[in-house]
């Protein structure tokens, strides 16, 4: 019970040292808008509402924030960051909703979107759940697609599809034969931005998963959904679950999503803006930087596993001592 209490002690006098008592320093010239549609799902995924998503996710990244001096609209963005799967088109195949977006970004501002996109035509067509970065000429200059997919939401193990299929079954998202996983983990190069690693939402729950191996990016960009879940307590804990990725890993979070929560959070999770669930609106803030490389971004689990395997030990040369302590007494009686 000492050892115990003295380990909780000791973590929390690391706590107190290792966080700032003030605001960490900024990324200088970068200024984040986040947009926060509250779109509802039968809306979000209709086809025939694309120009008219589109129109209000233009118009509503352009209104002024909703606090006060926090900036006057789109004028002084760097970064405009839209939730995941905005769109209920491929945005690599509308050209027109790229111009759109072209004319509506700043100069030398960009956007940072979650899309679903498509590689090749026909039986042989692939479908990608993706963050794709859109510049201001209105060309897609980086794609990330999400390695760690949703089982039964954005795809059906082969092993069940038939089965599942034959009882009426489908997964949520309804893409032909289900959305292929990104090969592996990458960076994302945003004009402007330090490196930047993207996460497209229950990514974000998986320790470890939200940084590429061998890389120190500047931040982690989460765009989700959490739509899905209505008004309960998933999208909060979904957002828990996402800024303790910033904390394990020493480096701000930005976060985009279709309802709440969306916030900026700087490296040692504490919530530097946030739009709650249930509300639509933007949110304007500066660039936290990044501390230092946490222990976990160093080792990851690695030292966790080292102090389980003490424990084991200590714990069976204790029990091994008390066996031969009662042997030892049974022999004297």
């Amino acid at each position: 019970a000492l050892a115990a209490a003295l380990g909780l002690g000791g973590l929390a006098l690391f706590g107190v040292l290792r966080v700032p008592a003030g605001p960490v320093d900024t990324v200088p010239g970068v200024r984040i808008r986040i947009m926060q549609p509250n779109l509802p799902q039968d809306e979000k995924f209709a086809p025939s509402a694309g120009p008219d998503i589109l129109a209000r996710y233009l118009a509503l990244s352009a209104r002024p924030a909703s606090g006060e001096g926090e900036g006057g609209g789109l004028g002084d963005a760097t970064l405009l960051v839209w939730p995941e799967s905005a769109f209920p088109f491929l945005l690599n195949r509308e050209p027109e909703a790229l111009r759109q977006i072209a004319e509506a970004l700043p100069p030398g501002a960009s956007l940072v979107t979650g899309a679903a996109r498509s590689e090749g035509t026909g039986r042989d067509a692939r479908y990608y759940n993706s963050i794709q970065v859109v510049g201001g000429t209105g060309a897609i200059l980086a794609t990330y697609d999400k390695v760690h997919l949703v089982p039964f939401g954005e795809y059906v193990p082969a092993i069940l599809d038939d089965a599942l299929r034959g009882l009426g079954l489908r997964q949520f998202v309804a893409i032909p034969g289900g959305f292929t996983p990104g090969s592996r983990k990458t960076g994302l190069a945003v004009p402007g931005l330090p490196p930047v690693a993207g996460s497209i939402c229950y990514e974000a729950i998986f320790p470890g998963e939200s940084v590429a191996a061998g890389s120190r990016p500047g931040l982690i960009l989460n765009v989700t959904n959490d739509g899905w879940f209505g008004d309960t307590p998933g999208p909060r804990q979904h957002f828990a679950q996402a800024r303790l990725r910033a904390v394990e890993q020493g480096l701000p979070l930005v976060r985009a999503a279709n309802t709440g929560i969306s916030a900026i959070v700087d490296p040692f999770g504490r919530v530097l803006g946030a739009l709650p669930v249930g509300r639509e609106g933007v949110l304007d803030g500066a660039l936290p930087a990044a501390a230092q490389p946490t222990v976990f971004s160093r080792w990851g689990d690695i030292p966790a596993a080292v102090l389980i395997g003490l424990a084991l030990v200590v714990a069976l040369a204790m029990r091994r001592r008390h066996r031969v302590e009662r042997g030892s007494e049974s022999r004297h009686i």
